[in-house]
């Protein structure tokens, strides 16, 4: 059985789903702060407060495992030099999610903002 096994169905199959949350991953560590839907922004929480706690310990190992999560040198680098020491002395919590109140124009989609607390 299934239980407490759900996943986001943000796509069509596993592996847009995987590359999906890889590419909006990268957007919020290098912006900051990115626009999309609430269910998209609910299933790369997640993602991305792991990732920023294996930023937290600079290491080779754990370079090479924020790579392989994320596939993007820039990315890995801001992720160790500037996010992960900004959230050194913090225990979870490093992402903060606010809906939009207007929905998307042409399908009526909820709408949030995935931002990393400062």
């Amino acid at each position: 059985m299934r239980h407490q096994r759900r996943k986001f169905k943000i796509g069509n199959n596993p592996s847009h789903r995987k590359a999906l949350i890889k590419n909006l991953a990268n957007e919020v560590i290098d912006h900051g702060k990115i626009k999309t839907t609430f269910t998209k922004c609910k299933a790369i929480q997640a993602h991305v407060e792991k990732l920023i706690t294996i930023g937290k310990e600079d290491s080779v190992a754990n370079r090479r495992l924020a790579y392989s999560k994320l596939n993007n040198k820039d990315v890995v680098k801001k992720l160790f030099d500037e996010v992960g020491p900004k959230f050194k002395s913090r225990n979870g919590g490093y992402t903060r999610i606010v809906k939009v109140a207007d929905a998307r124009f042409n399908d009526g989609a909820k709408m949030a903002y995935i931002a990393l607390v400062d």
